[in-house]
């Protein structure tokens, strides 16, 4: 597999293309490389300098990310940007973008996979963002105490993670939208769901959700978005052929943020 057959087969899981229009990332192949053939890939969050580092530790030639370096407009190679440039040119590895074409993914996407690990049934997109959903929203087969369910998707481990327990204890009805979603609570606000799971907290939503009886958890945008790449490699990993051959290996590198 070259970046070439890799970029062939990312297309053919996630509706890259389809995202083009709304999405400020350059989803796709951000920086290519000399090497002809893979034989280890990289699965992580964010595209940054230690990524890069234990990529290049592990000896990867490409990099999948969620968060790439590209967003939509030139950007000057100086400063911390130009080192992140220097050191995939000088190491030869390859970057791979993937943003809302994996957010918003019915099977390997971050909202459906926190969705799947949560139990939820009777699955509806949610999240409506310029003609697309990102997130979806479902029911508990039974309602669970807030808590649980803080500790079923994001366990102990020293995590931080913030809640806003205004609703019912026990909650039913849930809607995701990972990262930055924090405002699309006031869709579940209006559908009278019982919890909204996001990743980043937000200052200017506590009263209305006080106001409004709903429950919220703020999970960190990191937490809440491991869920698709680990999910994009493990489909990588399972396909048979070519793919099948080439290593691949999720490198972890939390911000608490």
């Amino acid at each position: 597999m070259d970046i070439r057959e890799l970029d062939s087969w990312m297309r053919s899981v996630l509706a890259i293309d389809d995202f083009a229009r709304i999405d400020s990332s350059a989803n796709g192949v951000q920086v290519s490389h000399r090497v002809e053939s893979l034989t280890k890939i990289a699965f992580a969050v964010d595209a940054s300098l230690e990524t890069f580092q234990r990529c290049a530790d592990i000896g990867a030639q490409a990099l999948v990310v969620h968060h790439g370096l590209f967003w939509g407009r030139e950007q000057v190679l100086t400063g911390y940007h130009y080192d992140r440039v220097r050191f995939l040119l000088e190491n030869d590895i390859a970057l791979y973008a993937a943003h809302l074409p994996l957010d918003a993914h019915q099977e390997l996407g971050n909202n459906y996979g926190i969705a799947d690990s949560l139990g939820l049934e009777n699955l509806a997109p949610f999240g409506y963002y310029k003609g697309k959903y990102i997130g979806v929203q479902g029911e508990l087969p039974e309602p669970v105490e807030l808590y649980e369910v803080q500790q079923r998707l994001f366990g102990h481990d020293g995590n931080i993670i913030r809640s806003l327990p205004f609703g019912k204890p026990a909650v039913k009805s849930v809607a995701v939208v990972s990262g930055g979603g924090v405002h699309d609570v006031d869709e579940a606000i209006e559908k009278g769901l019982d919890l909204y799971i996001t990743g980043d907290a937000a200052h200017t939503i506590y009263h209305r959700c006080l106001e409004s009886g709903i429950n919220v958890i703020f999970a960190g945008h990191y937490l809440t978005e491991v869920w698709g790449v680990k999910l994009l490699m493990e489909r990588f990993l399972a396909e048979p052929g070519a793919e099948h051959s080439v290593a691949a290996e999720f490198i972890d590198v939390p911000t608490g943020l």
